[in-house]
């Protein structure tokens, strides 16, 4: 009898992450199962867990891709327009990658990253890269912060921005004159807000 065809693992997990991918577009992280993505792609659950080790780890690998797809989302933002024009911009793209993929999103705030390993390790240089955008415009806007300074601000901008996309996501924003609140005019109002504090204070402390 023929033995059952093998997928190479660099193919295996192309096929994985697509199948992961068209899932994430429709249905919610806590309906996908390791069974129901090996029927997809076509091999049995233990070739999933031999490639991955485990259900958890594959989900990880989901995260870094959608890491992945932050970053090339938000890169090209940085080389044109002013510190605030930028930070404005990566504040925008942040809420239409979350609008645009909010079971994917979901997944990456909802589940547990990864602890410890190379999956941790690439999960946190991805994240610190993303963090380290923001902290370097905010150093160009106001060249008196120091490093300690900018990454403080860097992640109290970035997690109030988060907040309010997260806010908008549930729609829980409010609304004004029965209309509801715009998410992107909020995000340009902390953003704008925020480096017009800093750049008329002569020393930040």
């Amino acid at each position: 009898m023929a033995r059952p065809r093998q997928h190479a693992p660099e193919t295996l997990h192309a096929r994985v992450m697509a199948a992961s991918d068209a899932w994430l577009k429709e249905q919610p992280v806590h309906t996908l199962s390791l069974r129901s993505l090996a029927r997809e792609v076509g091999c049995a659950p233990s070739t999933l867990l031999k490639l991955y080790g485990s259900f958890n780890n594959l989900l990880q690998h989901v995260n870094i891709e959608s890491l992945g797809r932050l970053r090339v989302a938000i890169d090209p933002l940085l080389s044109d327009g002013s510190p605030q024009e930028r930070l404005q911009a990566l504040a925008k793209a942040y809420w239409e990658f979350a609008h645009s993929e909010p079971y994917r999103w979901q997944l990456m705030f909802d589940y547990p990253l990864a602890q410890e390993g190379e999956l941790d390790r690439r999960q946190s240089d991805m994240i610190e890269a993303l963090f380290l955008r923001v902290e370097n415009t905010l150093k160009e806007h106001q060249p008196a912060l120091d490093d300690m300074q900018a990454r403080r601000l860097g992640r109290t901008l970035w997690g109030s921005v988060h907040g309010l996309v997260q806010l908008g996501l549930n729609e829980r924003l409010g609304y004004w004159q029965s209309e509801p609140l715009d998410v992107e005019e909020l995000l340009d109002e902390l953003t704008t807000t925020m480096l017009a504090g800093l750049k008329t204070m002569p020393e930040v402390s």
